[in-house]
């Protein structure tokens, strides 16, 4: 495993040590009670920023701010001119785009070269978004009811939207959240995660930069159990769209009872990813190494039980382990740096307590299976690439989310009972397979429960393709136009004419 170091940058003034306020009504504002939170590098642990810490008092203010924007100017805004205002925050994000990737990777420590690869995804989202505003429309209906009585119906914004994003992507987390709400003429109060705010915060800057009114987007930085579940429950708030953890996505079901509000969510996976001992496995090894070990491991999405076939298991394995050894560790801000840290102390002890427990169940460690300590690194959260080979399925590390760099090698047999073990999970977000024989592909795609299946890919995604899950991993679509929709009511209209 090769260890890198920081290369030093000129810190953008988010993260500088200064203290940064939230947003509401076009205002940055102190929190009502006045207290702050800390952010820090999870590289290298230094103070990055204080942050005003919302609570009950501060998301009310939000979403009374956001109430007003919705049933007041912002309505009268046309398609055309909400189209035009994502157009220029996106000219804005493509203008400011390096300084939004070095915000990510100073505040959740994903390396630079994968913050930057976001740059066409992020820029496409909002593209996206802004030609799917003049796209929207109900229809006319034909009813079978006697007399002349004409029926349509409308497709209206659905309100006030309390978004609920993650650490691990917080600048595309953002973007996936605000630029549907902007398109269909909702407003939005986002509350960030506290491991990583900052690029949320800057965000917002430039949606006012954009033009885009005042309570249109507000921002409250805070907890979960205080801001989060605040917006949640709220009865002023029509739509809450969450990122996270299955287990706080069952809370935020609970809390969307009082007044019924609309819930979309993307939740948990312990995705399977396929070989079959007919793949290109020059191209399988880094394939299936990096659905896993990309940004730590922390991804959703992340293929993390590795089914191989058996008469490949013990070669192939073998290979990704040693793919994985040779993965460069370190500071996201060394440009050369694969893998970077956890984005917290808290993060680290679950990761590694997992290391602990596939060990004890008896998998085998052919890569990793620790924290890494070398110099400077000792001071951050990083877990080496791990490997674990000899899995069954009912190990927990076969079951659970890990969220760390951590493969399960599974071995397989039959076709048949593959499927059923793939997808012997609660879980149903992700999923992938290698193989040349497209008859497999197409069979074995079909019959997977889970909402994406990459063919000889892995977390291949596009701003006009729907990302969502199955089963545990949540309900809801995020991109394409299912995404749309869901920020939308349908209203039908009947006039009788004669």
């Amino acid at each position: 495993m090769a260890v890198s170091q920081a290369i030093p940058i000129t810190r953008h003034p988010f993260a500088n040590g200064s203290y940064k306020q939230m947003l509401i009504d076009g205002k940055w504002v102190d929190a009502a009670s006045g207290k702050r939170f800390e952010t820090h590098n999870p590289a290298t642990g230094e103070l990055l920023a204080t942050v005003a810490e919302g609570d009950k008092e501060d998301i009310d203010r939000a979403v009374a701010a956001a109430r007003r924007a919705f049933e007041g100017p912002w309505s009268k805004v046309k398609p055309f001119e909400r189209q035009n205002l994502l157009l220029k925050l996106a000219d804005l994000v493509e203008k400011n785009f390096d300084e939004l990737s070095q915000l990510d990777t100073l505040d959740m420590g994903a390396p630079l070269s994968r913050t930057r690869a976001y740059r066409l995804r992020a820029v496409g989202m909002l593209r996206y978004y802004a030609g799917q505003t003049t796209a929207i429309h109900g229809e006319t209906i034909e009813n079978s009811l006697p007399g002349e009585i004409f029926s349509y119906t409308l497709k209206e914004p659905v309100g006030v939207v309390g978004a609920i994003i993650p650490w691990n992507g917080p600048l595309t987390a953002t973007l996936w959240k605000i630029g549907p709400a902007i398109a269909t003429g909702c407003t939005v109060v986002l509350k960030p995660a506290e491991e990583a705010p900052l690029t949320s915060l800057r965000i917002a800057e430039l949606a006012m930069e954009a033009g885009i009114p005042p309570g249109v987007v507000n921002v409250v930085p805070g907890y979960g159990e205080t801001a989060g579940a605040a917006l949640a429950s709220h009865h002023d708030v029509d739509k809450v769209a969450f990122t996270g953890s299955h287990v706080t996505g069952q809370s935020i079901i609970r809390a969307s009872a009082g007044n019924l509000k609309r819930v979309s969510l993307e939740l948990g996976g312990k995705s399977p990813d396929i070989v079959f001992a007919d793949a290109d496995l020059d191209a399988a090894v880094p394939g299936a190494a990096m659905a896993v070990f990309a940004n730590s491991g922390q991804i959703c999405s992340a293929g993390t039980r590795l089914f191989v076939e058996q008469s490949i298991y013990e070669e192939f394995v073998g290979r990704v382990a040693e793919f994985g050894k040779k993965l460069q560790v370190g500071n996201g801000l060394d440009p050369n740096t694969q893998i970077g840290p956890l984005v917290s102390e808290q993060q680290l002890e679950r990761v590694t307590g997992y290391l602990d427990i596939g060990q004890k169940e008896g998998a085998r460690a052919l890569a990793g299976g620790g924290r890494v300590t070398e110099g400077a690194l000792s001071k951050g959260f990083f877990v080496s690439p791990t490997v674990f080979a000899g899995v069954q399925d009912n190990m927990r590390i076969a079951q659970e989310e890990i969220f760390g760099p951590v493969i399960s090698a599974i071995a397989f047999k039959d076709m048949d009972e593959l499927v059923k073990r793939a997808n012997n999970t609660t879980f149903g977000l992700g999923s992938g397979l290698w193989t040349r024989d497209v008859t497999k592909a197409h069979a074995v795609a079909k019959r997977l429960r889970a909402g994406s299946v990459w063919v000889n890919c892995y977390q291949a995604m596009d701003p006009a393709v729907p990302f969502g899950g199955y089963k545990m991993s949540g309900y809801g679509r995020e991109s394409g136009k299912q995404h749309v929709e869901e920020y939308l009511n349908v209203k039908a209209v009947w006039i009788k004419t004669a």
